[in-house]
Formats: structure tokens, C-alpha cells, sequence
């Protein structure tokens, strides 16, 4: 989030993680390019699977793209964004009737305990310095047995990217610009933590590791996109998860 030093300088300055400021550009970019709409997202729907009837929690919806798949699969999904711009185009793709909120990660998520089958929460815990408190509410809104799916930036990646290179075994922030994306000055910041990290928040967080991936893109991108799809099909980008909530015991166990 923006720092009280972030928002006292100049409006021309691009505020951190500001989505409401390029909602509609990054909505449109994401719908065809090769690693949303060819990369994440088909490898999101695999590791979710057959999903008809279940309840879904859209952590970090955006603009509705995985919602209204999976709702076109038969899923009852609820969304939920901090950008209350990238939340009204997402209203606009999937009708009024949408169960659409704004709100932010960080903070108590305002559902029942169990109210959810499955939480998606697709490349957004980069975004988060403290995966203990979001993680310890996505596991309250899932039900015993229920799925947290999760992607993220593949840490290996953005270790190597980093100058100068970290200390691998520590959680580091950096910086990009994504002004070319979106087409105006746009200042993004992640956190990269080592994987052994990842996965001792999960499990302190009650979740059982079921899945690790790191696919590789959708066939059909390779006339689309032939020098990016050889890049992404030969490199690291993406590191997806499937975590369990353990079922309730039985009286009898």
C-alpha cells in the first residue's frame, strides 16, 4: 500500500499498486495476452477441476475473468478486490446480480466461517509482506475439507531479476515499472519470499500441501505468440499451489 510519504508527493508521480488508475488498460491487456489469458489462468482452472456446485471465494478477482469461468461452470462465486475500478468492470462483465465486494486482503474478510468450497486467489499474495493474517482468514471461510488454489510469482524468478541480488532466504520488496503495459507511469510492488517460506506459512496457517505446478503455457498460444510462447515454455514464471483444510474428525475418531 501507498506510504503517507507516497501520497504527499505529485499527482504525476504513479502511486504503488494503484489498479484503479489503469483498470480498464490492464483489463483489456489481460484478456489476450499470453500469460493471463494463455498461462495463468488455463492452469487455474486445470488445478481447480470440475467445480459445479461448489461455493468459490475470487480473491483478488480484478476485472472477472476467472469468475465468470468458473460461474459458467457451475460454480456459486463471490468476488472480492481492493480496486473498486477493477470491482465495477468486473459488475460490467458478469451483470448486476454478481456477488461483487470491495475489499482489501489485508484485512478480515467479511464472510461466515466456512461460508466456501474452494478461495482462488490468483497472483495476488506477491502483493502482501505478511501472508500469516490473509492466510489465516482464507482458512477460516473455507469449510474442513475445502481448497485454497494459489498463484504467485515464481520466487526463483524474481530472485534472479532483483539488482542487486538478495539474500535468497529472506523475504525482499522490489519495484517495477509497468508503463509500457499499461501505457502510463505505473510503479508495482512485490515481495519475494524463498519457497520454503511459502509453504511454512501455509502449513502454520492449517493448510496441507496437496499440489505444487509450474506449467507451462496453453498449446493453442504457440501461433499466437511463437517467440514468447518458446521463452515461457522453456523458463520459470508462474508457481501455482493446492492447499487442503484437513476434513473435520468424525466422533468416532
Amino acid at each position: 500500500m501507498p506510504t503517507a510519504e507516497n501520497r504527499a508527493r505529485p499527482a504525476l508521480e504513479a502511486r504503488v499498486n494503484d489498479y484503479d488508475s489503469f483498470a480498464e488498460a490492464y483489463s483489456a491487456l489481460s484478456e489476450t495476452s499470453l500469460l493471463n489469458a494463455y498461462y495463468e489462468r488455463p492452469a487455474m482452472l486445470s488445478l481447480a477441476g470440475d467445480v459445479a456446485g461448489r461455493r468459490i471465494l475470487d480473491a483478488g478477482c480484478g476485472s472477472g475473468p476467472l469468475f465468470g469461468a468458473r460461474r459458467d461452470r457451475g460454480a456459486l462465486v463471490t468476488g472480492l478486490d481492493s480496486s473498486a475500478e477493477m470491482v465495477a468492470l468486473a459488475r460490467r462483465r458478469l451483470g448486476a446480480d454478481a456477488a461483487l465486494h470491495v475489499a482489501d486482503l489485508g484485512d478480515p474478510l467479511p464472510f461466515a466461517d466456512g461460508a466456501f468450497d474452494d478461495v482462488l486467489a490468483w497472483l495476488v499474495l506477491h502483493y502482501l509482506e505478511d501472508w500469516g493474517p490473509t492466510l489465516a482468514e482464507m482458512r477460516r471461510v473455507l469449510r474442513p475439507g475445502g481448497r485454497l488454489i494459489a498463484s504467485v510469482q515464481h520466487p526463483f524468478v524474481d530472485y534472479a531479476i532483483q539488482d542487486p541480488r538478495p539474500d535468497y532466504h529472506a523475504t525482499t520488496n522490489y519495484t517495477q515499472e509497468w508503463t509500457d503495459l499499461v501505457g502510463q507511469n505505473a510503479r508495482m510492488s512485490f515481495w519475494r519470499r524463498p519457497l520454503h517460506a511459502m509453504t511454512d506459512a501455509f502449513t502454520a496457517a492449517g493448510f496441507r500441501l496437496a499440489v505444487i505446478s509450474e506449467p507451462q503455457p496453453d498449446p493453442a498460444a504457440r501461433e499466437l505468440y511463437p517467440n514468447d510462447f518458446q521463452r515461457f515454455s522453456t523458463a520459470m514464471c508462474y508457481l501455482f499451489f493446492v492447499l487442503e483444510v484437513p476434513p473435520a474428525m468424525s466422533s468416532a475418531e
